[in-house]
């Protein structure tokens, strides 16, 4: 119910308004003084104020200033019988919302205020919105409403100012480079550069060059002295993406430079000091790797000097609509925020977004392309997600009680219980593509439990 602060002199009109507003379910108080409106204000909270401008012994454009000053988000609406050009313009000018003359018709009169109270709400939320974003974001694109994350957030902010190198590790889509990105922008390199390399995306010969330079001549195609990335970030970051797929005989280089701040360019004689902070990432565990002889366990000790590990999202469920509400924001602007039902939240909130943020990145974007009257709506989110979490109706929407009524009639609670955990079992395991050992991890519980819940197990 809407709060609505009515000043006007005139008893009998106050009292015209008073009833009206109150029969069309408004919360209304009635002030005959202007001059109480300036406490009332300051230690209540009003949706909309109504005020008459001529009256003593403050009037309403006084109020109206006063309102503007106590409370910027109320909307105000002037009413007067001495309506002119001038006085209207002054009122805009400070910030009225609307201008009405009497005599007035009471319809449009209760069109203006529900208008007002309409931008009033959306003013609100908007504001709220903002500030819930300020709080959220303390690192620029990092959300961090969960334990897991607030806990990253936490190591960015110690691990920052020192010089030590920083291993990500994390499954991919997590926000690895956002991680390296924020430990750079608070450190003391942050005016230099912050280069990037992915490992797995060159063949060693380039990469080898990429990472190091190379001479005139070096190799077919080497018509000139190139600086490699270690030279170019010189002073600021070096980010190594997918350190697991850098060949042995690059990763035995790379453990040189780290131990010797020097690299040699591919063809060169000549070692050249560099001054670069190495953050490495990776969505593979190097301990396993390790066993296998494809990477190198001195790197590894020297990569890893502080470890950082991004969860899952499926893990940190708390971030999923706070991320979904700031992908809406970057991507519309300026422009007005679509509103999402309910419903679809709940059907974020239960995907298992195997590909992370960035699969939770396009899917919004997919919403935003094809959402109706700024509605997102289920039938816009992409299919596999409808196809995933669509079927299985949530236990709070509308209906969903008589319909769990009717697949569960005469079974007992331990029988729906079961059902249910058989239909999230079979959902972890095809995101695992059938890994056993990766879904027992995803849920939490050993491999054994895992096998005796499975059907067939006989439990």
């Amino acid at each position: 119910m809407a709060r609505v602060l009515l000043v006007d002199d005139e008893p009998r009109m106050l009292s015209l308004l008073n009833s009206l507003l109150k029969a069309e379910g408004y919360d209304v108080c009635s002030v005959q003084d202007g001059s109480k409106v300036p406490d009332l204000i300051s230690g209540e909270i009003f949706d909309l104020m109504i005020t008459d401008i001529r009256m003593t012994p403050i009037d309403g454009i006084e109020l109206l200033k006063i309102a503007k000053d106590k409370r910027p988000s109320m909307p105000v609406i002037i009413l007067t019988a001495y309506g002119s050009v001038e006085t209207a313009i002054e009122a805009m000018k400070i910030g009225t919302f609307d201008y009405v003359t009497k005599p007035f018709k009471m319809d449009e009169l209760l069109i203006t205020i529900q208008r007002a109270l309409e931008y009033s709400r959306a003013l609100s939320e908007n504001m709220e919105l903002k500030q819930e974003l300020v709080g959220r974001y303390k690192f620029e694109n990092i959300v961090a409403e969960s334990p897991a994350m607030r806990n990253v957030c936490e190591m960015i902010k110690r691990v920052a100012p020192a010089d030590t190198t920083v291993l990500v590790t994390g499954e991919s889509g997590t926000g690895k480079e956002l991680v390296a990105k924020a430990i750079h922008t608070y450190s003391r390199r942050k005016d230099k550069k912050f280069l990037a390399v992915n490992c797995a995306a060159l063949p060693e010969p380039l990469l080898e060059s990429e990472m190091f330079g190379h001479m005139k001549g070096a190799f077919t195609g080497a018509s000139s002295n190139k600086e490699g990335l270690f030279e170019t970030a010189s002073g600021g970051t070096l980010f190594l993406d997918e350190i697991s797929s850098m060949p042995l005989t690059i990763q035995g280089k790379l453990l040189r430079v780290l131990q010797e701040k020097e690299i040699r360019r591919v063809g060169g004689n000549e070692n050249i000091p560099v001054d670069v902070r190495v953050i490495a990432a990776t969505n593979t565990s190097l301990e396993k790797l390790i066993q296998q002889g494809t990477f190198r366990e001195d790197l590894f000790y020297r990569l890893s000097v502080i470890p950082i590990e991004i969860k899952p999202l499926r893990e940190r469920q708390e971030d999923i609509l706070p991320l979904v509400y700031h992908v809406l924001r970057r991507e519309v602007g300026e422009g007005t925020m679509p509103g999402i039902q309910p419903e679809v939240k709940d059907m974020l909130e239960r995907y298992p977004w195997p590909g992370n943020v960035r699969e939770l990145e396009n899917a919004i974007k997919h919403a935003i392309t094809f959402a109706q009257e700024g509605k997102i709506t289920p039938d816009v989110l992409p299919p596999r997600i409808l196809n995933q979490v669509g079927r299985i109706a949530p236990m709070t929407s509308p209906g969903a009680a008589g319909d769990a009524a009717a697949a569960f009639r005469n079974k007992s609670l331990k029988a729906f219980l079961r059902e249910r955990e058989k239909e999230y079992l079979g959902q972890v395991l095809a995101i695992t593509a059938g890994d056993k050992e990766k879904a027992a991890k995803a849920l939490k519980i050993s491999l054994a439990t895992l096998y005796r819940k499975l059907p067939g197990s006989g439990e």
